[in-house]
């Protein structure tokens, strides 16, 4: 059977560096017992690779100890952790950008039920589809913001938000900035010190490439945070309150160790990409963005000269990753997605990808969502070929 051509990143990583499987299967074998719940050695040496992993996750961002790290099963879990421990009032003004996924929008919308506040979106450029950061400027003048939550990364169209300028000029008014950096972390650089954000949610198993079954958040621990979620947690158990002053408070149940052992070799492998000639090559942490942008920006041009696609991406391509979403006409992008699979065994995601607000902007999508395939480390230029030589026979019919 032929192998598939693998275009899905952005929902995610597929395949895993390698050493991701070899600590999962050693954690599996060896470590799987559950940390902080026992005085015994292997309980201990879990522990260990728990904050080993949270030290890692920090130096990521330029971080210090000041700064919490909660582990979740994943980012959605985060989401609700953050969004659901804040303390609302139906006073309260919520800003969103219309790039959120349902992780972020679902959550909100029953909160909101429940606690009555309003839910605003960003103001967006409607032909360059980047935030307008005057507009919004405007609109906190307007309408004070309480909170401001937004994607780092649209999952969509690969769109790199000002999430700097933006939480700057939310910032000024107090507002909490949640930021949702599931498809940016481990690929767009991020100084967590600099960033104006109290809390940034991230994905095990997208761009940085571990497993599924782990996800988190860093926390500002000077933003009052109540627990969502409680039980136990291996301390402190004739307390029946979860302890919100340390992150074991956020974080009840076992923990998943097969998972973070794979999210931490993840984190301190160099960097293993798919050269030129398709073996596997070692590659800095930092070329991989730009790596991903050059084959983004391929795809581009290749599918641009085919009559009949439509292109839905960043208008400045330094503000995008890898992801390239697209439509063919007279086939809705579902169809578009089963020939691609049937017949040419290619991967990629269609439909509104969970991201709801910003299709309404895609002119052309209605009643239908786009196609979108999105590159990773093990992504060659020939299967890029691939996909735009499959898509321009699907468009000439």
């Amino acid at each position: 059977m032929r192998q598939t051509i693998y275009l899905d990143n952005a929902a995610t990583a597929f395949p895993k560096p390698e050493a991701v499987y070899r600590a999962m299967d050693s954690a599996n074998r060896e470590l799987a017992v559950n940390a902080g719940r026992g005085s015994y050695a292997l309980a201990r040496h879990a522990q260990e690779l728990i904050r080993g992993t949270k030290t890692e996750l920090r130096r990521l961002v330029g971080a210090g100890e000041e700064t919490e790290v909660v582990l979740t099963p994943s980012a959605t879990i985060a989401c609700n952790q953050v969004l659901g421990g804040l303390a609302w009032t139906p006073a309260d003004v919520v800003y969103v950008s219309p790039y959120e996924h349902n992780a972020v929008i679902r959550v909100l919308h029953v909160l909101m039920k429940r606690y009555g506040f309003s839910v605003e979106e960003l103001a967006v450029n409607e032909t360059t589809l980047e935030l307008d950061t005057e507009r919004i400027a405007f609109q906190f003048l307007r309408k004070r913001p309480s909170a401001v939550v937004l994607s780092h990364v649209s999952n969509v169209t690969g769109y790199v938000l000002p999430i700097e300028e933006t939480a700057g000029l939310a910032a000024q008014y107090g507002a909490v900035v949640v930021v949702d950096g599931a498809q940016a972390l481990g690929l767009v650089p991020v100084d967590f010190r600099r960033l104006p954000a109290d809390f940034y949610i991230f994905a095990g198993h997208k761009t940085l490439c571990g497993p599924l079954g782990v996800g988190g958040f860093f926390w500002r621990r000077n933003r009052a945070l109540m627990p969502y979620l409680a039980g136990g947690t291996g301390s402190d158990s004739l307390n029946p309150e979860m302890n919100a002053a340390e992150a074991s408070g956020f974080e009840p149940g076992s923990p998943n160790l097969p998972a973070i052992a794979g999210l931490l070799a993840a984190l301190r492998e160099p960097g293993e990409t798919a050269g030129a000639d398709g073996k596997r090559e070692e590659q800095p942490a930092g070329e991989r963005l730009a790596r991903e942008r050059r084959l983004a920006a391929y795809m581009t041009v290749r599918l641009n000269g085919i009559d009949g696609v439509g292109l839905h991406h960043a208008a400045n391509l330094c503000r995008q990753t890898g992801i390239v979403a697209f439509e063919v006409e007279g086939y809705r992008a579902a169809e578009v997605g089963r020939i691609l699979d049937e017949d040419y065994r290619i991967a990629v995601r269609t439909g509104y990808q969970c991201a709801p607000l910003i299709h309404k902007y895609l002119h052309g999508t209605d009643g239908a969502g786009v196609v979108r395939a999105s590159v990773g480390r093990f992504t060659t230029q020939e299967e890029i070929d691939c996909l735009a030589e499959a898509v321009r026979e699907i468009a000439e019919g």
